[in-house]
Formats: structure tokens, C-alpha cells, sequence
């Protein structure tokens, strides 16, 4: 009976309207929330390599075929890279200057050798422990991050020789061996894979590893910095693409396709997201005033019944519960339509062939639970308020 007293008076059209407002807004948010993240995240799992991060090379022109172009990096340019506000970081890709080779040493897969270059980046710039990429000499191998390429050609190999394929897995427990030399010596390293990538041509090394091999296996010809490990700001590749065409650069193929992706589904996704707040944001200033619009209304019910013994904390609960109700129903409608329409989105990705991560995000359900219960606390204080006033 109390309900009925309270709520007789309100305009049934504001409250559907507010409604539509704020289930559009969670709506928005959560699944803005969710992708924005799920689009952060892709990629991230598979790649050895850091998030945002891009392998540049100088373009290869006729120049450089005849002689008269350079294809390396001076210190100047590395620091002129590093100076732009866009980027995170710079660091070199040091390259081998002796001679090395790997062949396999395991009754895995059969018998093959080959010539092979390595190189070696800042650990900063790969996802792997630190202690499992450490090496000095004297070690019982030499941890390496393998091309995936080179796991192709080892699968392409076995099914020639007519034995089975290795998987990921499998082929961290096949033995190698390199051969290091010069003109004067070599020597013999046993090897383990801990990692793989998609990004580089060549197998990664340890620092310590690299070092030791120049500076026991010199060889006449140094050196030279042809590759830049480059790390980009979240949502700044626009502006670095910018930056590589100005200065006849380019990364690796694959790498500018994941970075535009991620750049351009990142910036969809934030304005999306800030849309939503600010339909959230209104929605619930509209709801508000509508529940003071209604108390204003039932101003000599709420009077009287304060006159006749109702407590003003009552009142006050019965309001706030009802708003709390409506507010919980908006809630629950925008997870179980963003449930719906993720089911869809993922299917859009997958045909897009963007395999992201199809479980639901914790982030984006603890946001919606943050505005609710924002929303309640703000509606309880607000009902409080004018009830005080009433008395």
C-alpha cells in the first residue's frame, strides 16, 4: 500500500524514456569495455615480441644495389628515432659478424645442417623470464628464440622424410648444436629453444652470447645495425607510419597489419566507450530528477504520511528500493544483450581472421557494477535529501 501512495503520481513515458537512455549506455560500455581490452590483448599471446612493437628496416632501392645507398643505421639516426613523442623506445638489433651454423642432434627428427645468421635484441623487448635468457660461458646451452618460419621448414623436412610433424612443443625438446668459427677456429654450443616468433627472420640469442662470438670469432667485415627494434605509444602507429614514409623506412609486413588493426579497432573502441559514459552519465541525471520530480508530486503524501508516524528512514528505503530495482533491471538487460550481440561480434572477428580471446572480461562486468552501485548510493542520498526537506 505504501508503493501505491508513492509512486501513484509518476509519468510512466519519462521513466521508459531514462530507461532506454541508460540500457543503450551500459550497453555501449560494456561491450566497448570488453573489445577495447580483447583487441589490446590479441596478438599478445602467440608473439615472443613485446606489445606495440615493430621491426624497421631502411628501404631497399637501386641505390642501395649499386653502392650508393646505406642500409644500416647510424647512432644519429637511432637518436633522432628515440627523440619522437610517439615512441616508446629504440633499441638496435645487433647482428653476428662470425660465422655460425646449426645442425640437429636428436633421433626426433632426422639429420640436417645448414648456415644460419643470429642476432640479438634488448631482453626488455621480448616476454621471457629473465633467468631462462641468461648465458655465460661454460653454460649447458644456448637459449634461443627460433623464426617460426624455421619450425615450417623443420615440419616441411620431417613430412619429406616421411615421419611425423612437431608441434610447438615438441620442438623445444629436439636437441641442436651451433657451430661457431672464423678462418682460424670453432667451436660447439649445445642449443635449446624456449620460444618462437613471428616477427623475426633470424634466431635471437642472448646478449652475452652475441658478444662472446665477436669477440673470439672476429671476423673482417663488422657488424653493421640494419634492423631497430621499436617500440610504439598505444594508439600512435598513425603518426609513426607517418613518420616511416617521411624517412624511407618500413617494418615488417606483418607487423604494420597487426599495428594498424590494433590502432584502429583501439581508437574505435575508446570513443565508443567515452560515448557510453556520457550517455550512462546523463541517463542517470535524468533519473534523479525524475525521482525528485515524483517525491515533488507526492509532496502531501509524503507529508502526511510523516503527520501520521511513517519514519522518514522508511520512506526514504522504499523509494531507494524502487529506483534500485529499476536501475538493476537496466543492468541485467545490457549484460544479457551484450552477451547476444558478443556472439555475433566474435563470429565477425573469426571471419575477419582475428582469433581474440571469446571469454567474457571481468573488467567490463566490475565497470557496470561500478556505475550501480555509484547510481544507488547517489539516488539513496538524493532521496534523503528530500524527504529531510519535507519534513
Amino acid at each position: 500500500m505504501l508503493n501505491q501512495i508513492l509512486f501513484k503520481n509518476q509519468s510512466r513515458l519519462q521513466l521508459i524514456l531514462a530507461f532506454l537512455g541508460a540500457f543503450l549506455g551500459f550497453t555501449f560500455l560494456i561491450t566497448s569495455f570488453h573489445y577495447l581490452i580483447r583487441v589490446n590483448e590479441f596478438g599478445e599471446e602467440e608473439e615472443i615480441l613485446g606489445s606495440n612493437t615493430l621491426i624497421v628496416q631502411k628501404k631497399v632501392s637501386n641505390y642501395n644495389s649499386i653502392a650508393l645507398g646505406k642500409t644500416d643505421f647510424g647512432k644519429v639516426e637511432i637518436k633522432h628515432l628515440e627523440g619522437k613523442d610517439f615512441v616508446e623506445s629504440v633499441s638496435p638489433i645487433l647482428n653476428n659478424s662470425f660465422d655460425i651454423s646449426i645442425k640437429t642432434d636428436s633421433e626426433l627428427i632426422p639429420y640436417f645442417s645448414t648456415d644460419i645468421f643470429v642476432q640479438t635484441v634488448d631482453h626488455n623487448f621480448i616476454k621471457v623470464d629473465d633467468a631462462s635468457w641468461q648465458w655465460k660461458p661454460g653454460d649447458e646451452f644456448v637459449p634461443v628464440i627460433m623464426p617460426r618460419e624455421f619450425l615450417v621448414m623443420m615440419n616441411t623436412f620431417a613430412s619429406a622424410k616421411g615421419i611425423p610433424q612437431v608441434s610447438d612443443e615438441l620442438a623445444k625438446s629436439v636437441k641442436f648444436k651451433f657451430t661457431v668459427s672464423n678462418e682460424n677456429q670453432k667451436e660447439k654450443f649445445a642449443v635449446k629453444i624456449i620460444g618462437f616468433t613471428n616477427e623475426m627472420s633470424s634466431i635471437l640469442v642472448p646478449t652475452a652470447f652475441m658478444e662472446y662470438g665477436n669477440e673470439n670469432f672476429p671476423s673482417t667485415v663488422p657488424a653493421k645495425v640494419t634492423h631497430l627494434m621499436t617500440s610504439i605509444k598505444e594508439g600512435r602507429f598513425g603518426e609513426f607510419e607517418k613518420y616511416m614514409e617521411a624517412n624511407h623506412l618500413e617494418p615488417k609486413e606483418s607487423s604494420v597489419l597487426i599495428g594498424k588493426l590494433k590502432s584502429i579497432a583501439g581508437t574505435l573502441f575508446s570513443i565508443l566507450f567515452f560515448i557510453s559514459l556520457l550517455t550512462i552519465f546523463l541517463s542517470i541525471l535524468v533519473l534523479l530528477q525524475y525521482a525528485q520530480l515524483l517525491m515533488a508530486k507526492n509532496k502531501y503524501e509524503i507529508t502526511t504520511l510523516l503527520r501520521i508516524g511513517y519514519s522518514p528512514a522508511l520512506i526514504t528505503q522504499k523509494i531507494s528500493r524502487y529506483f534500485i530495482k529499476v536501475f538493476a533491471l537496466i543492468t541485467l538487460s545490457s549484460i544479457v544483450v551484450f552477451g547476444l550481440a558478443k556472439f555475433f561480434i566474435d563470429k565477425l572477428f573469426v571471419k575477419g581472421g582475428i582469433l581474440i580471446d571469446n571469454n567474457f572480461t571481468w573488467q567490463s562486468i566490475l565497470a557496470v557494477l561500478v556505475v550501480f552501485g555509484l547510481y544507488s548510493l547517489f539516488n539513496h542520498t538524493n532521496a534523503k535529501k528530500v524527504i529531510q526537506k519535507t519534513q
